[in-house]
């Protein structure tokens, strides 16, 4: 049967790679194995060792549905290719954008069922639950789709970035602040954690769909994963200890236009009572439960090392 694209939803997908080549094949499958979409995937690859580039070079030279951004940047680091990919890929011609990492596995009806939800419940944003996997062979449900709350995208991404699905009058809008605020948004450490601030702080309407999505593949050179383990809840210590989580907070809140609301205002400078108020609004901060006592304690935490 051959695919009236007409009568399909048109989706620019876009994926970030870097020394990728263990997994993207089974990456780029799953893609191209999507059902009721036309969709370009457009690749942006930090400069890397393995052959990434050569490949994906390879790859569209044989399928006029790859495009491959000029290669030689070194971004180091998921978020500042992710946003190569959002200032540069022209957004005119689709109808939806996706992000991708580079290994994963998707599920075939992963872009339809996004874009049959956006349609339906009249929002531009959506992302999903994933079950996470490891070579191992070990699976687990990871849940992102407990209720939004009033503040939570000031503090945390609405899952897996590479779970979301936007409309192009969100994608087109997040354009011109990233190509406008080029050198601020350089600072930001998680693309995923951005666009959700970004689309909620804006008015755009955003769904956590309760569906696994994708296989989330998880191994040492997860930048941040599935945050399962010792080793993530250490992490995740270490970024609260440091500030980090809270500062890219400020930093998100400022360039998504939130920093004036009186909110914002109330936590922005810091200081110690201010973390002990900010605790007490954990409720308001998080959307899984046990997300939200670890929030908790770690403005408690920054409260006794008085984080400005």
């Amino acid at each position: 049967m051959i695919l009236d694209k007409t009568q399909v939803p048109s989706v620019a997908v876009c994926l970030a790679a870097f020394n990728g080549m263990q997994y993207l094949r089974q990456q780029t499958e799953s893609i191209f194995a999507q059902t009721d979409v036309d969709l370009t995937l457009f690749v942006s690859v930090d400069r890397s060792n393995d052959g990434t580039e050569e490949w994906f070079s390879t790859l569209q030279a044989e399928n006029s549905q790859i495009v491959v951004l000029p290669y030689g940047e070194k971004f180091g680091g998921a978020a500042r290719n992710f946003f190569r990919l959002l200032r540069e890929v022209d957004f005119s011609q689709f109808e939806y954008i996706a992000f991708s990492d580079q290994d994963d596995i998707w599920q075939p009806e992963k872009l339809k069922r996004a874009v049959a939800l956006l349609t339906e419940k009249g929002v531009d944003g959506y992302s999903s639950d994933v079950l996470a996997f490891w070579e191992s062979g070990r699976f687990s449900y990871i849940k992102k789709s407990y209720p939004q709350q009033r503040w939570d995208y000031l503090f945390e991404s609405a899952g897996p970035g590479c779970t979301f699905v936007l409309t192009r009058r969100l994608a087109s809008e997040m354009q011109i602040l990233l190509r406008d605020k080029l050198l601020q948004t350089l600072n930001v450490g998680l693309h995923d954690w951005f666009t959700y601030a970004f689309a909620r702080a804006n008015g755009y309407k955003w769904l956590i769909d309760d569906y696994a999505s994708l296989q989330y593949r998880q191994h040492d050179n997860n930048q941040v994963g599935a945050n399962t383990g010792l080793a993530a809840w250490m992490w995740r210590a270490e970024q609260v200890l440091n500030g980090w989580g809270l500062n890219q907070a400020r930093l998100i809140a400022q360039l998504v236009g939130a920093d004036e609301d009186g909110f914002v205002k109330s936590w922005y400078r810091g200081g110690r009572w201010v973390m002990l108020s900010l605790a007490m609004q954990s409720s308001r901060c998080r959307r899984k439960p046990g997300d939200r006592v670890w929030f908790a304690l770690s403005c408690l935490a920054l409260a006794v090392v008085g984080w400005k």
